[in-house]
């Protein structure tokens, strides 16, 4: 691959990683969805719910199919998967519409998120520059996250309906960004080497659970993803149960929210190089757990905002700790170990689901609980961590 191709090879996989992004406007746009349609908490937070709840089912079987058809076709069909969830919403935002479209996103991410890394390291060639390129796919991933509310309340409050599509036009916006997105990466060329050696299974993978450092980096995953899911959907609530705001004024928490998640990431690749890795993730966790005490008694704005942003930038590294230590603890058994790693992002199902009930029962405090028992058991996850 000339050095042409490969800079048109990296542009068009960066512009996938946006795309990955797009999984984020879940949060906004449910609190949307459920100001349209009067649904409950509970019921609002089954369409979060919904779209990580295919990481639990596609996972594996993406790795499997890559082996079949190679990473970029895979990514090619997320890709379509994709588009097509954000077209759905442009026909009308019933309820039925909305859970085909969040469930069509879901399985578009879920095969992007398995694929599209993989990917890179193909266009990169095991070149030194790898961990830095795939740090900033992270990055311009969290640009779509946050720049999700910011479209949605331009098109709730545009004086002219935004084209009859009111907060809905972000689907019309990522519908376009996703469509070029598909078209460039079909026409790059990207050399493949044959992809050698037996698939994954969820037999071997649910096997490995019986290790207890890949059991408990798999439930501190669930947890982060339950965290991030969780603060995503309900931190606008907060700010309109706490200070009387409406939806399209509380909308900025979910931006501050992504803002300080993507400082986090660009800063925490350094902090992980200069720190040792315990130290590091005990700073983290003791970041969002005072981001849980805010948000649990907090009343005014610098408050919330502060303990937003606590979390927002406590939460981003844990995942690619988590991972790396359940990747170290057995590296004859990566892609196995891999695979079941990406499954756990099924607790972007699981804690929305608890929060809409607490909330439903107590207030926005019930849901802010149920986010700090993931708190707490990250706290136990440190004696998993070397001192090294």
């Amino acid at each position: 691959m000339n050095n042409k191709t490969n800079s048109i090879a990296i542009v068009s996989v960066m512009l996938c990683f946006f795309c990955m992004g797009f999984v984020d406007l879940v949060g906004i746009a449910s609190n949307y969805v459920q100001k349209d349609l009067g649904l409950s908490h509970t019921v609002a937070n089954f369409l979060p719910s919904l779209v990580f709840f295919w990481f639990l089912i596609f996972s594996v079987p993406t790795g499997m199919l890559m082996n079949k058809i190679g990473r970029k076709n895979t990514v090619l069909i997320s890709l379509v998967v994709t588009v097509l969830s954000l077209m759905i919403p442009l026909f009308g935002n019933s309820f039925p519409v909305m859970l085909c479209s969040f469930s069509l996103l879901g399985i578009g991410n879920a095969l992007m998120q398995t694929s599209l890394n993989p990917l890179v390291s193909t266009v990169m060639g095991g070149d030194k520059n790898l961990a830095s390129t795939l740090t900033f796919g992270q990055f311009i991933k969290a640009i779509a996250s946050f720049l999700a509310p910011y479209l949605a309340m331009w098109g709730a409050t545009a004086a002219i309906p935004s084209f009859g599509l009111d907060w809905r036009v972000l689907f019309a916006i990522y519908f376009v960004v996703g469509l070029c997105s598909t078209l460039l990466l079909g026409v790059t060329h990207i050399d493949e080497e044959p992809i050698t050696g037996r698939p994954s299974t969820f037999v071997e993978c649910f096997k490995l659970l019986g290790t207890p450092v890949v059991l408990l980096s798999f439930l501190g995953i669930m947890c982060h993803v339950g965290i991030d899911v969780g603060t995503n959907t309900t931190a606008p609530k907060i700010l309109m149960e706490r200070l009387g705001w409406t939806l399209d004024q509380a909308a900025f928490a979910t931006s501050l929210y992504f803002i300080f998640r993507t400082i986090g990431c660009l800063t925490g690749s350094f902090f992980l190089r200069v720190l040792k890795t315990r130290t590091f993730f005990i700073i983290s966790v003791i970041m969002m757990a005072l981001s849980m005490c805010g948000l649990f008694i907090g009343d005014e704005q610098w408050e919330l905002y502060a303990a937003i942003a606590l979390v927002g930038y406590g939460n981003s590294n844990i995942f690619s700790i988590c991972f790396a230590q359940a990747l170290n603890s057995m590296p004859t058994k990566q892609n196995e170990v891999s695979g079941l790693m990406i499954m756990g992002l099924f607790g972007g199902t699981i804690f929305p689901l608890l929060m809409g009930f607490a909330s439903d029962a107590v207030g926005q405090v019930g849901a802010v609980a149920v986010m700090a028992v993931g708190v707490i058991y990250l706290f136990t996850y440190i004696k998993q961590l070397t001192t090294n």
